[in-house]
């Protein structure tokens, strides 16, 4: 009996002792040490909480900036000026232009099989139109509109006498984006028997001088002799002046012709034999100018392409024409004071 009394005795201490050790090292500490625990998990806590707020602004950062980039790029492509020519055209089937040459005129060059045979720049069903003579009132207007209809260019060889009867007519068209030229100053035949070297460089010299005079700008170093009769002498000289010189593949005739219809069948006659080639007119003509659309037509339907010749540089007209053709003319003379000097806003 003493023995088990002993030992329950013995068990009741224990649990008193062990009960004791654990209220005192395990119950009040945890309290002590349960807001550190806390707080330490409140602060790991923290740093994920704010972490995980703004990741989505730096997410949206980079997408930003790479919508930026794809958006924008550094070399922006070029912009389509170039095709709009091709698109302005109200005609959708006109006969328009194949493609654009740039002449350097150095040294004077020949153009047109007729004459000059080294530059066969022209591939087949291509040709050049070219016109003489002008400006002239009604024809000229006419010969435009039929160009403009058809989206097309060409080159234009003014007589001086004309261009300086009619500058407003020159001035359209070269406002129309023809190339002008000229044609000397009175349509003389260059190559005859009485015309002195300096009377042959007078008719070119002037005749260029009067074109810039209608236009209010420097001529295309373009050239026809009148008649295509070449003068040595007046040859010479353009290539000096480095001036191209133009002949011709195929004259319409159009100046003998009795109306448009013998005109057109003329010229195509021509152009289906040869393939190719500059085709010479006259917009001084009426039946050119009445000619013009169905001509333009038929080339188009024979699968013949414009191409428009450009010269590299504008010609410089010499000054001693340029002042004797006013002298001539009895224009007034122009002051040499700046424009501020002469002409200022006072209201706005």
């Amino acid at each position: 009996m003493r023995n088990a009394l002993g030992l329950m005795l013995a068990s009741v201490a224990a649990a008193v002792a062990i009960a004791g050790v654990w209220f005192w090292t395990s119950s009040p500490r945890a309290d002590v040490a349960a807001p550190q625990t806390v707080a330490a998990r409140e602060a790991e806590r923290l740093p994920a909480t704010s972490a995980a707020k703004p990741a989505p602004a730096r997410e949206n950062d980079v997408e930003i900036t790479a919508a930026l980039s794809t958006r924008i790029p550094e070399k922006p492509p070029a912009p389509a000026a170039p095709a709009m020519p091709k698109t302005a055209c109200a005609n959708a089937d006109a006969l328009g232009v194949s493609r654009i040459v740039e002449v350097d005129t150095t040294g004077g060059p020949g153009f047109g099989f007729d004459h000059f045979k080294q530059l066969d720049f022209l591939a087949d069903k291509e040709v050049v139109l070219t016109f003489d003579d002008g400006p002239w009132p009604v024809n000229t207007p006419a010969v435009l509109k039929a160009l403009a209809d058809e989206c097309t260019k060409a080159v234009f060889f003014p007589i001086g006498k004309h261009a300086t009867y009619h500058p407003a007519i020159l001035k359209q068209v070269a406002a129309a984006g023809h190339s002008v030229g000229a044609h000397t100053w009175s349509h003389v035949n260059l190559n005859g028997k009485k015309m002195t070297e300096q009377q042959v460089k007078e008719e070119v010299e002037k005749g260029f001088s009067a074109v810039k005079l209608a236009l209010g700008a420097p001529p295309s170093p373009f050239f026809r002799f009148p008649q295509l009769q070449h003068n040595p002498a007046a040859m010479a000289h353009l290539a000096s002046r480095n001036v191209a010189i133009f002949s011709c593949d195929l004259d319409s005739f159009d100046f003998k012709a009795k109306d448009a219809t013998q005109i057109v069948n003329n010229v195509m006659t021509k152009v289906d034999k040869q393939g190719k080639g500059i085709i010479l007119m006259h917009d001084f003509q009426k039946h050119t100018a009445e000619a013009l659309p169905t001509l333009l037509r038929r080339l188009k339907a024979g699968g013949y392409k414009v191409v428009q010749m450009k010269a590299k540089a504008p010609l410089q007209t010499l000054a001693e024409y340029d002042e004797g053709l006013v002298k001539e003319m009895k224009l007034p003379s122009v002051g040499s004071r700046p424009v501020g000097n002469v002409v200022q806003t006072v209201s706005e």
